[in-house]
């Protein structure tokens, strides 16, 4: 195993900053998911840690060691690194033992101990049955697992996906591999990884295990992007305050700049509902029922606020409230997060 440390990296095509000023350290063992829209820079940076593109600015480290700057990039095949691509590049002219073991015939490793490793990786993988088949014969899900064993077997310090496979989950535990594979899909990367970076137009917005990046966003984009939250916006009062459709809410999670507009993101499933004013004595709203959808275990609100701000609440599915009616919208001020940006 080996940690990944990435420093200021950037890679430039003309004007165009495709991966700008990323900074990442990624510690011994750990999965990690780089999760974003298309064109957030994900699959560059992925493709800067193999070797496959050099950096325009910044430095990249593997276990110490340096591996890419500007001024010296150390090949794919001498940083001890597995890398599976989208559309998993196996050989069709061979079988799935011969795909598997590949790599140990490159670095010349003697036949029995191919044939251990071999035999050892297809059972951990269950593809011991197809070892004589082809490509062409599996299905997509078989050639997933082909290409993981193929990856796995020459025992690499880091795994890299462009784009997560079903398995990786499991074969992590078991060979605690450092493993980082990017994603546009926010569930598999919730229940996946242990450290999520969250990508956007070709920076790193935030960094943290699912949790942290679901209940506690720092930006607008990461509260919008995981989950949709809620964003309200309004006049920062002070550093836990915000005065937004005429009523004060207090934030938590963070302090607002001084001065000017600021803004806070709480989730739908936080937001507390009902006909009847709250008791609560701060982070009340009064709204407008624009849009109600019932969902079986609960109903999907739409409610307009003061200002015209529309929030989005998961109700229960009990609390049937028609469209058009007059409602009282609580915001718990421990689930209201201040964004810094």
């Amino acid at each position: 195993m080996a940690s990944v440390e990435l420093r200021a990296l950037t890679k430039r095509y003309g004007e165009v900053a495709v991966v700008d000023d990323v900074s990442l350290t990624i510690e011994h063992g750990r999965l990690v998911c780089l999760l974003g829209p298309s064109g957030c820079g994900k699959t560059t940076t992925l493709r800067l840690i193999a070797g496959f593109v050099e950096p325009s600015a910044g430095e990249i480290r593997v276990g110490g060691r340096l591996v890419s700057s500007p001024a010296r990039t150390l090949p794919p095949e001498r940083r001890n690194m597995s890398m599976i691509f989208q559309s998993y590049a196996l050989w069709p002219h061979m079988t799935v033992a011969e795909n598997v073991a590949y790599g140990l015939k490159l670095r010349k490793v003697d036949r029995a101990t191919t044939e251990r490793k071999l035999a050892a990786i297809l059972e951990t993988t269950h593809l011991r049955a197809f070892a004589d088949r082809y490509p062409g014969e599996l299905s997509g899900g078989q050639q997933q697992r082909v290409a993981l064993a193929r990856a796995l077997i020459v025992e690499p310090e880091t795994l890299l996906l462009d784009e997560p496979l079903f398995e990786v989950r499991r074969l992590h535990d078991e060979y605690r591999y450092t493993t980082i594979y990017v994603t546009h899909d926010q569930s598999e990367a919730m229940t996946t990884a242990d450290v999520i970076a969250v990508m956007n137009a070709g920076r790193i917005e935030q960094a943290g295990s699912p949790e942290e990046v679901y209940d506690r966003p720092r930006s607008e984009f990461v509260a919008r992007f995981i989950g949709s939250s809620n964003v309200i916006k309004g006049r920062v009062l002070d550093d836990s305050h915000l005065s937004s459709a005429g009523s004060t809410l207090r934030c938590s999670g963070g302090k607002f700049a001084a001065g000017g507009e600021g803004a806070a993101a709480i989730r739908q499933h936080s937001v507390r509902l009902s006909a009847k004013k709250p008791d609560a004595a701060e982070n009340v709203l009064p709204g407008i029922v624009v849009r109600q959808v019932f969902l079986g275990a609960s109903r999907d609100y739409l409610v307009e606020v003061g200002d015209g701000t529309q929030l989005r609440v998961v109700a229960p599915a009990g609390e049937n409230i028609p469209q058009g009616a007059s409602v009282w919208l609580h915001l718990p001020p421990e689930r209201c997060r201040v964004l810094s940006g």
